[in-house]
């Protein structure tokens, strides 16, 4: 009874502090409005903000909040209750182990990182050294007839950790990744135990024996002659302080100015019954295809999974509906579930929202999301288009009929309407908030009746004199983080539209909290992935790696104009590498590790590096559906009932086309439509990769759409080994062959491959029905 006591407390307790996170970054991240900074800081003072706050006291904060909220949901002393009182005690003390850690750490930032320093705030000898510095510069401004200067650098701390901060980061990396074991699983840490431990040995190598003569994959370099340990501290002080590659850096700065309103956006989508009415109408829309409930499966999870970003929360969320009815209409165990992981992992490639990974891609290439949901359009119609016809085969293969006429089930009520609604309406918002240019805001053909002024140059237009609401507008346009506050809070108001909510407001509170303890577990998650992008910049082995297999292929004649072959290899060594790193880990850090430790190879081999990242980021998405940890058709066999295993290769082979799509944008740039993936990564040659020019060319793009749609329709067909009837292996085989013709770069291949296709599938429609020909379905 006490453990249950103390478990509700802790959740009451970790909700609370949730909430608290939730309302720190939804005004970090709410949208600049006209005038309300002006008005906050005359109200509160100078240096007063309302909105982004100053990241060097805002990722400590949170962070201590966020490792707090952790302990209290994932105890691990709850975790060993019941059990013998030493496990019980070790789960205590990693409990406060981790608030503790958490605690000295943000402290440890605050001491060490140059914009506080700590400890130098109340000792005051920084302030003397800061003002005798802008003293002496006033003086020789003076003296030299210069405009007197009003700041100074900032210089260093003085009153640092010193030697302190090696036992306390080596105590916080071993506790935050003891406590990723317990939330994450061991994939995670298991990897980034492996690279720690090669550059903790790199480093015993370089102090014991020196770097002369030593492979550069053997030793890593602190300093010079003497060898000291002491000569770390800079990169020691660059795992607390460093913005790129810190415990609190990059990561925090993604999650909390960027990710952080998408999650709430997630978190208040599951409140609502949108789910069940984005089910009901794909189920509506479905219902005159011969696929059915596998069509509709495959509409629900695409729509709902833009939302969820997640290939588990969508198949438990939509596979529970979806998935019965496949059985009922006869389709095999396996394949229900299959086409349902396959149908949610793929939400995470469909715009515009595509979950957490989506948005690490935009930061880590430096592409604004506005231009990733639009290169993500082209792959995520081919992806859904080939389970669509992978659907096709299997009902025509099982003489499936459609349902035809619309059920009461399918019918929709005022309430579904209300429900979609509230889902599509906040999808709609991002979408027009993203692809709006800031610049086009003012510039329109009714500008004029607001009172704007517009100036017109060689350069585009400019709007002046913008009205309230324009500048609001503008604010927003184009920034994701904006995008996703403002889409929140079009949802909360929407949500009182529907009478559950309007009984029941205690709901949306409850969203709110769950989706601080969701972004609470998400950081401890990115905590392991800092310590391998930590370790794997001061190591250099991913730049060690991409010149070494960069130099053997140019030895051996190898690079993109000249030889596919090589690039092929390349591309599939980063695949294998990409599917076993994300084995049963979440895409995020699936994605991270191999971006880090392959891309600097892709980029070096020539292919832009957004195309190179994408390329990763996608077979991150496929290790959700790939034995033998394939978490998403696991997740599907649960509810079928079926082999989990068996459930896992159905997936793979209906969303085979997941694992096709990367290497045709790798070799054909241009699908996906935005200039960073066509820029020529290669320093010192031209801008663009060649035969590219940075824009879109429409006519050669559909023809490489049609030939790209040939090939996936030879490749579902063979996988299925049906089409409009049974197919002998030949027939499969030649198939198959045509389908890589039709992607081949040579005109005179690709040509003559896609006409022969049409010949083949022609030829094979006609003789279906004739005698010794293919088994014809029952159609």
């Amino acid at each position: 009874m006490s453990d249950t006591v103390e478990r509700d407390t802790a959740h009451r307790l970790a909700r609370v502090l949730g909430m608290i996170l939730v309302i720190i970054g939804l005004l970090n991240t709410m949208p600049a409005i006209p005038g309300l900074d002006a008005a906050f800081e005359q109200a509160f003072g100078k240096g007063a903000v309302i909105r982004r706050f100053p990241y060097e006291y805002l990722f400590p904060l949170v962070f201590v909040l966020m490792m707090t909220i952790v302990a209290l949901e994932h105890s691990f002393a709850r975790g060993f209750s019941g059990q013998a009182p030493a496990k019980r005690g070790f789960g205590l003390f990693m409990d406060v182990a981790l608030v503790t850690m958490a605690t000295l750490i943000a402290l440890g930032y605050l001491i060490e990182i140059d914009a506080v320093c700590l400890i130098d705030q109340f000792t005051g000898e920084r302030a003397e050294l800061i003002a005798r510095s802008l003293q002496e510069e006033k003086e020789f401004a003076e003296m030299m007839g210069l405009p007197v200067p009003t700041t100074v650098d900032d210089p260093s701390c003085i009153r640092t950790l010193s030697l302190w901060i090696f036992p306390l980061i080596a105590a916080a990396v071993t506790v935050f990744l003891g406590y990723n074991v317990r939330v994450w699983g061991v994939s995670l840490v298991a990897v980034a135990i492996a690279i720690a431990a090669y550059t903790l040995l790199t480093v015993v190598i370089w102090y014991l024996f020196g770097a002369d003569d030593m492979n550069k994959y053997l030793v890593t370099k602190l300093g010079g002659e003497p060898r000291q340990l002491i000569d770390g501290r800079p990169n020691v002080e660059d795992i607390l302080v460093n913005n790129g590659q810190g415990l609190l850096g990059r990561f925090m700065g993604i999650l909390m100015n960027t990710v952080f309103p998408y999650i709430v956006l997630g978190a208040l989508f599951g409140v609502s019954a949108g789910g069940r009415s984005l089910i009901k109408i794909a189920f509506l829309w479905t219902r005159r295809l011969r696929g059915g409930p596998a069509h509709a499966a495959i509409v629900s999870s695409a729509m709902f999974g833009t939302i969820s970003g997640g290939p588990v929360v969508n198949v438990l969320s939509t596979g529970v509906l979806t998935i019965p009815m496949m059985l009922k209409r006869g389709f095999r165990r396996d394949f229900a579930g299959g086409i349902e992981a396959a149908a949610s992992s793929g939400g995470q490639i469909m715009p515009p929202v595509m979950g957490v990974a989506a948005f690490v891609l935009s930061a880590m290439t430096v592409v604004p999301y506005r231009d990733v949901i639009i290169a993500a359009m082209i792959p995520a119609v081919a992806y859904f288009g080939c389970l669509f016809l992978t659907v096709v085969f299997e009902a025509r293969k099982q003489g499936l009929q459609p349902v035809g006429d619309a059920t009461d089930d399918m019918r929709l009520t005022r309430e579904d309407r209300i429900h979609l609604l509230m889902i599509f309406a906040p999808i709609l918002l991002i979408l027009v908030l993203l692809l709006t240019p800031k610049e086009a805001i003012g510039c329109g053909p009714l500008s004029g009746l607001w009172g704007v002024t517009k100036i017109v140059t060689e350069n585009g237009c400019r709007a002046e004199n913008l009205p309230w609401l324009l500048q609001l507008i503008q604010n927003s346009a184009g920034d994701a983080g904006s995008a996703g506050w403002w889409a929140t809070a079009l949802l909360v108001v929407l949500f009182f539209l529907d009478r559950e909510i309007r009984q029941r407001p205690g709901l949306i509170i409850t969203a709110l909290a769950e989706a601080g303890t969701l972004v609470s577990r998400l950081y401890l998650m990115f905590l392991a992935v800092s310590v391998i992008d930590f370790c794997l910049n001061l190591t250099g082995l991913s730049n060690y790696i991409a010149v070494d297999i960069i130099g053997w292929l140019r030895a051996s004649g190898g690079t993109i104009g000249d030889s596919g072959l090589f690039l092929v290899a390349a591309l599939g060594a980063t695949m294998v590498m990409a599917i076993l790193l994300g084995m049963g880990m979440p895409t995020v850090p699936a994605y991270i590790n191999v971006a880090l430790l392959m891309g600097p190879m892709l980029v070096g081999l020539g292919i832009a590096t957004f195309t190179a990242n994408m390329f990763i980021f996608y077979f991150a998405v496929a290790s959700a559906i790939t034995p033998p940890v394939a978490v998403a058709a696991f997740a599907a066999a649960s509810i079928t009932k079926g082999d989990p295993m068996g459930t896992g290769f159905a997936a793979v082979k209906a969303g085979i086309v997941m694992f096709v799509i990367p290497f045709i944008f790798a070799f054909y740039p241009e699908l996906l439509l935005i200039e960073p993936a066509q820029l020529n990564p290669v320093p010192g040659g031209d801008r663009y990769l060649p035969g590219l020019d940075g824009t879109v060319h429409w006519g050669a793009l559909a023809l490489i759409a049609v030939r790209v749609a040939v090939a996936l329709y030879l490749l579902a067909s063979v996988l299925a080994r049906f089409d409009g009837g049974r197919m002998t292996r030949i027939e499969a085989l030649l198939r198959l062959v045509l389908a890589l013709g039709a992607l081949a770069k040579a005109p005179p291949v690709w040509a003559v491959a896609v006409v022969l296709a049409a010949g083949v599938v022609a030829w094979h429609w006609l003789k279906r029905d004739k005698p010794g020909g293919p088994v014809a379905s029952r159609a």
